[in-house]
């Protein structure tokens, strides 16, 4: 990375999960942090020896381990990034947070909250800094309609309504993504799509006074792409969410597994004096690959388009855009001591959201 003049010293990157086949860490985080001023990509573990070596090659990352330990405690990472199936979070960032490593997991944290809880308690502990990949909040259009929000565009906020395709947790799954079919590997609509959209929609407008839900698994089974084998699904594919803000406004949201032929991403907010329209062709929020519209009065539906300055990566697009962002927020956390970028601890309170929505759906008791 190239630094300018008097820049501050980059911080040294290690991944666990940037693998040589592909997958999120290349997707997601490695154009990422190619972007962005301030950090330096010096290292990364895999599974073996083979695997790490072949990983080293293809990126050319000089450091190259088979344990998240050594990867924490060499003095060139600054920073642990997990990007791994969440199954394997826990075991994977506690040898970091031990270290006194700052961290950043993917999301979800931990396959539950209970495991969310005790990698907090122990950042907190340790004193380190810690971020979790909650970057629907990052990307720029996202942050220009919370302020849109916040400065009266559409005036008293009334109402949501959301809804919201997950494009998985339909009737086909890839082999890749076979473990996401079973609810207890923690990987599901309600935690991904559902939970990164949810996150945006509470920092955009307020969280939930009180809610009901329903959920339901309509495709008992699905098919894997690549075999055709028939394979288990526990994992929800329906999620409606209805109840009140704590702001009062009135909130319904539904996802659903699978897609759409019609509307996979649909998000309104309604106010005494206009609306705020956001429409995409995927459900994944977090991907930022939506468009912005708004009107006020007597005015039609108009394209808003984002100011410059809430692009803080410019030239950056596709996935990899929010999660660039995202960096881009930490290193100024970093430097300026703010906390922008949500911690262990709103991903803690960020699972308890989703454990009240699913205790709804469990009793049918308003929560």
């Amino acid at each position: 990375m190239t630094q300018s003049t008097g820049s501050p010293r980059p911080l040294g990157v290690g991944i666990v999960g940037l693998s040589a086949d592909g997958g999120w860490g290349a997707r997601g985080h490695l154009p990422a942090l190619a972007a962005v001023e301030g950090f330096e990509l010096r290292g990364l573990t895999a599974s073996s020896p083979e695997a790490a070596r072949r990983s080293a090659e293809k990126y050319g990352v000089p450091l190259a381990f088979t344990d998240v330990a050594e990867l924490a405690a060499h003095d060139d990472i600054d920073l642990v990034v997990v990007a791994v199936k969440v199954p394997r979070h826990r075991e994977l960032i506690k040898p970091a947070l031990e270290a006194g490593t700052m961290v950043l997991s993917e999301w979800p944290l931990a396959v539950g909250t209970e495991e969310a809880e005790a990698l907090a308690s122990l950042a907190e502990r340790r004193g380190v800094r810690t971020a979790v990949g909650l970057q629907s909040r990052s990307a720029p259009a996202v942050r220009y309609l919370r302020d849109l929000v916040a400065q009266g565009y559409v005036g008293e906020v009334l109402s949501t309504t959301l809804v919201g395709s997950g494009g998985g947790w339909g009737p086909v799954v890839a082999s890749r993504g076979a473990y996401t079919a079973d609810r207890a590997n923690g990987a599901t609509l309600m935690t991904i799509p559902f939970g990164h959209t949810l996150d945006a929609l509470t920092m955009c407008l307020s969280g939930f006074a009180g809610l009901t839900a329903t959920t339901a698994t309509r495709r008992g089974k699905v098919r894997v792409a690549e075999t055709g084998e028939s394979l288990p699904q526990t994992a929800e594919d329906q999620i409606a969410v209805s109840g009140v803000l704590e702001s009062g406004a009135v909130a319904s949201l539904h996802y659903r597994g699978g897609s759409s032929r019609s509307t996979n991403l649909l998000w309104e907010i309604n106010g005494t004096e206009g609306d705020l329209v956001v429409t995409g062709d995927t459900g994944h929020l977090q991907f930022g690959q939506f468009t912005l519209r708004g009107a006020r009065g007597d005015e039609e539906l108009s394209v808003l388009p984002v100011p410059d300055a809430y692009e803080l990566v410019p030239g950056v697009s596709g996935p990899a855009s929010p999660v660039a962002h995202a960096y881009a927020q930490l290193r100024a956390d970093i430097e300026e001591g703010t906390r922008t970028v949500p911690d262990f601890r709103h991903a803690v309170e960020h699972h308890r959201l989703l454990d009240r929505i699913a205790r709804a759906a469990g009793t049918g008791v308003r929560q």
